[in-house]
């Protein structure tokens, strides 16, 4: 899920760039001390406790099941609790399917960062064994939520899949330059982006009435906020072993700002596609330029960045940069609302060209 912030700057006049240490560098001592952690140590296996013992999400627990005798009575309930939904917020679940559906772009970009990543495909490391449980908890999210598309009749399906072909053809570059520090506070972040979108989604659902389709999402979310729970525990390690050659990593990663999995989306089309999915989302408030605001607030908190002590003189810059960096994005964001004009109706192919308001 995503929400249009190119337009704000958030750079600092004070600090215009945060380049990382050289105690941030793959080859330092601290480094190594955060990515060669055994799997049999402590702090690994309390990081990894989200993953154990895997959850499991079978779309069957929530779909028609096709050897049932009721398989069509079922399929064409599901179909006419959907025809009360409107098509904004199709649009939206769309968007948040595809996002899914990208996983193996994610697990290519996961396999980037120095010292963690799985280097033959099977590697019994930690992070190679973390890294594969926690694409194969993903994939079936965006599994899951294809189906129901699928049996709803409420989509164009070719359309979809062409979206989805052409996404993860183009890849994304979040610009995390294969660093581990920038990669992991960048994970940290989308998972919580993306538990507010599906709990935002199910929210939405449920005020639509169907309650199964706000089951689907619901669970999705309480997923994603566990995988979120695990990143940024990851994160707080980091910050215990080297404070200031994260601190510096967390306000780069702030001042590039944060890229959206489906930036590179295309329906063969639409070539500002991303763009209009992200206005529906922010006029739905699945996701807004506010929660973005909120989610470097919460980790802010969650990493106790205030209270962090004894940085270096740029390692300050970056703190202070950081932690007034929420109340300046809503500033902008009120602004902005402001000043915004009627918004206007496009066709979307997703929904077999109907139109919708941004």
């Amino acid at each position: 899920m995503a929400v249009k912030l190119n337009a704000i700057n958030f750079q600092s006049p004070k600090c215009p760039s945060f380049a990382l240490p050289a105690i941030a560098s793959p080859r330092s001592p601290k480094f190594y001390m955060a990515s060669t952690l055994h799997s049999g140590s402590k702090d690994v296996r309390t990081v990894k406790k989200p993953f154990s013992p895997p959850r499991k999400i079978h779309d069957q627990d929530f779909l028609p099941y096709p050897a049932s005798e009721e398989f069509h009575d079922q399929v064409k309930e599901l179909s006419e609790r959907a025809k009360e939904i409107p098509d904004d917020f199709f649009v939206v679940l769309v968007g948040d399917m595809i996002t899914e559906e990208a996983l193996p772009t994610y697990q290519t970009l996961l396999n980037t960062f120095d010292g963690v990543r799985d280097e033959t495909g099977a590697s019994p490391t930690s992070w190679a064994i973390w890294t594969r449980a926690w694409t194969a908890e993903e994939n079936r999210h965006g599994d899951l939520l294809n189906k129901y598309l699928y049996l709803s009749g409420r989509v164009n399906m070719k359309q979809l899949e062409k979206t989805i072909q052409y996404l993860i053809g183009s890849g994304m570059d979040p610009r995390i330059e294969n660093n581990p520090y920038l990669g992991f506070i960048y994970t940290s972040f989308q998972e919580r982006a993306t538990f507010i979108s599906h709990g935002n989604t199910a929210r939405l659902a449920r005020e639509h009435g169907d309650f199964k389709l706000a089951q689907i999402c619901g669970t999705i979310a309480a997923d994603e906020k566990r995988h979120e729970t695990a990143y940024t525990k990851i994160v707080e390690k980091l910050f215990e072993i080297d404070p200031d050659g994260t601190m510096l990593a967390f306000a780069d990663m702030m001042k590039k700002k944060i890229s959206m999995p489906a930036h590179l989306v295309y329906d063969g089309r639409d070539d500002n596609l991303f763009d209009h999915f992200s206005a529906v989302a922010q006029r739905l408030d699945v996701y807004t330029a506010k929660d973005y605001a909120d989610i470097i607030e919460h980790l802010v908190r969650r990493w106790k960045v205030e209270k962090l002590i004894g940085l270096s003189a740029e390692g300050q810059k970056a703190q202070d940069y950081v932690c007034g960096l929420p109340p300046k994005i809503r500033r902008l964001e009120e602004r902005a609302q402001t000043q915004s004009k009627q918004a206007p109706r496009i066709p979307f192919s997703w929904i077999h060209d109907r139109e919708v308001q941004l």
